[in-house]
């Protein structure tokens, strides 16, 4: 017998059979329960502690004081700063000249931290931002420092992986003219601005002479592939200059090369790698490919090899006269941006995952973008008062240059090596989903950079070689002659912002407080915590919790 059902039948079975195949939101929460339930059953038995949202409240002393009166004028009390309803500790702020002359008109702004970990408390972290002309204070705000204000979020958070949870930290304003940083820029080079940086850090030591003789490491990301090993050289080279003890460098996303290496040659792989991101027409990827050919980029990460057969050279077609000029047509990078911002009017180049729509910042600078709803956190007269600012209007990117452009040769191409070989240790990291620096692009100048006296890593970088535990291979990691190379999986440009955890854990590392960046001694305090995954914020006026202050 046959059976016959009407359309009106067919439809309803198989809407119901769709019903059935979807879980629903009920089963979506319940595995999400169950996930967690497993991971804190793992943090339990490792016996290691854990930032907890709901953690009992405990006041926390300060581990370091300054005997000099001057010090005063820079003290922010932990319960002065606005919208943050929670006491986030001492800390010290303002204007600090470049020299000791009278009517020095150059200041660089700066915000120290003390170490949240009494039994730490000889080593000092630098951080910068890039640009160059971005200010530290977006690191500050939205990266490493002790409470953070994401993006798309309505107030801040204790930050579960700032960086004075293991050392004191100092995030500076530099070079002159950017944030709040006074006086006029006057640089035309990197020597010039390490110069710079260490008059002021020989004012500094003056009002805040307990931090003499502190282990010093430098970290920043971005364009601080210049600042930070130049200054690095700098201080090694001048170990007078500064009475703070050198001990290495931390940079992530860092330009190290030509844009030509690091955005042009590695752009078609990139796209090809996320085809399914970029989601361009066919036809575009072919005139990407005839371009790739032309110029010379096709297949040239086959030379990047282990150990390098020799320096790397740039095909010569790409470029007019010397690779900082890249020839028109061979500007692949720029061709992919258009046409990404046409497909994705949302297209974020700091991290291609992110798409529309674009979201509110407290620093006005979401993505690629400007997003100004409000009033800028730092443009605010009750919060400049706060942290001893000027009240002039901050901008999270200046634009501040050197004269009319940076004269310094990439530090890959000078300063970085040597500065490897003078360190105990050193990091450099690359966010995978980055597209402003290409991680390919670092690839390509660490195996065309000596040092140590051999040319690049001798041995391959492994996939799947770095992990913690609660979230599994996250990455890859080499270490070879005082360097170690990370790359992190779904991490975009500013790498303490978006995977906090493998910065943490990195600067651990840098810092000798893990012995090798396989170690799982903190993997377990290290997955987010309520507050940072849901943006929930403190409920009441409360301290930092005692998970908060211990690692």
């Amino acid at each position: 017998m046959q059976i016959l059902f009407s359309p009106l039948v067919l439809s309803l079975c198989f809407s119901a059979l769709l019903v059935t195949a979807m879980p629903s939101r009920e089963e979506i929460k319940a595995r999400q329960r169950e996930i967690r339930e497993k991971r804190a059953a793992m943090f339990a038995s490792e016996h290691v502690a854990r930032d907890t949202a709901d953690a009992p409240p405990v006041k926390r002393a300060s581990t370091i004081t300054f005997s000099n009166p001057a010090a005063a004028a820079f003290h922010v009390p932990g319960t002065s700063l606005p919208d943050v309803d929670f006491d986030v500790g001492d800390s010290w702020s303002g204007l600090m000249p470049i020299t000791s002359a009278a009517g020095e008109t150059r200041k660089l702004f700066f915000w120290f931290w003390p170490s949240l970990d009494a039994a730490h408390t000889d080593d000092l972290v630098f951080w910068t931002n890039g640009g160059p002309g971005c200010s530290s204070l977006e690191g500050f705000l939205q990266e490493n420092g002790p409470f953070s204000w994401p993006t798309g979020t309505a107030a801040p958070v204790p930050n579960q992986w700032g960086w004075n949870k293991l050392a004191h930290v100092i995030w500076v304003e530099q070079p002159v003219g950017t944030g709040f940083s006074q006086g006029t820029a006057n640089i035309t080079n990197e020597n010039d601005l390490a110069a710079e940086l260490a008059g002021f850090f020989q004012q500094f030591l003056t009002v805040f002479s307990e931090l003499k003789g502190k282990n010093l490491f430098l970290a920043g990301e971005s364009y601080a592939g210049f600042y930070v090993p130049y200054i690095a050289n700098f201080l090694y080279t001048n170990p007078t200059a500064v009475d703070l003890k050198l001990q290495g460098i931390w940079i992530t996303d860092p330009s190290l090369s030509f844009d030509l290496v690091q955005e042009h040659i590695p752009a078609l792989p990139f796209v090809e790698h996320f085809k399914s991101v970029f989601a361009f027409p066919e036809s575009f990827m072919a005139t990407l490919r005839n371009a790739s050919d032309a110029c010379g980029f096709t297949n040239f990460m086959d030379k990047v090899t282990f150990p390098p057969k020799g320096p790397i050279a740039l095909p010569p077609q790409s470029f007019t006269g010397t690779p900082a000029s890249v020839a028109r047509n061979c500007r692949l990078w720029d061709m992919i941006f258009d046409e990404a911002s046409n497909l994705n009017p949302a297209f974020d180049i700091y991290r291609i995952l992110d798409v529309w729509p674009i979201l509110w910042d407290v620093l006005g600078f979401p993505g690629s973008f400007d997003n100004v709803q409000s009033p800028l956190y730092f443009n605010r007269t009750e919060v400049q008062t706060a942290i001893h600012a000027p009240h002039i209007e901050w901008e999270e990117c200046s634009g501040v240059r050197f004269g009319s452009r940076d004269t310094s040769p990439p530090s890959a191409l000078s300063v970085l090596g040597p500065v490897i070989d003078k360190g105990v240790r050193n990091v450099i990291m690359h966010g995978l989903v980055d597209f402003i620096l290409i991680a390919n692009g670092s690839r390509i100048a660490i195996q065309n950079m000596t040092w140590g006296g051999l040319q690049g890593f001798q041995t391959p970088i492994q996939p799947e070689s770095f992990s913690i535990n609660g979230f599994g291979t996250i990455g890859t990691a080499h270490t070879e002659r005082k360097l170690s190379y990370v790359e992190v999986n779904l991490a975009g440009h500013m790498m303490p912002q978006f995977a906090p955890w493998a910065a943490f854990k990195t600067l651990s590392f840098l810092l000798g407080r893990i012995p090798s960046l396989n170690s799982t001694t903190i993997d377990a305090s290290l997955f987010p915590n309520d507050d940072e995954l849901f943006g929930r914020g403190p409920r009441s006026k409360r301290t930092f919790s005692r998970a908060d202050s211990e690692l």
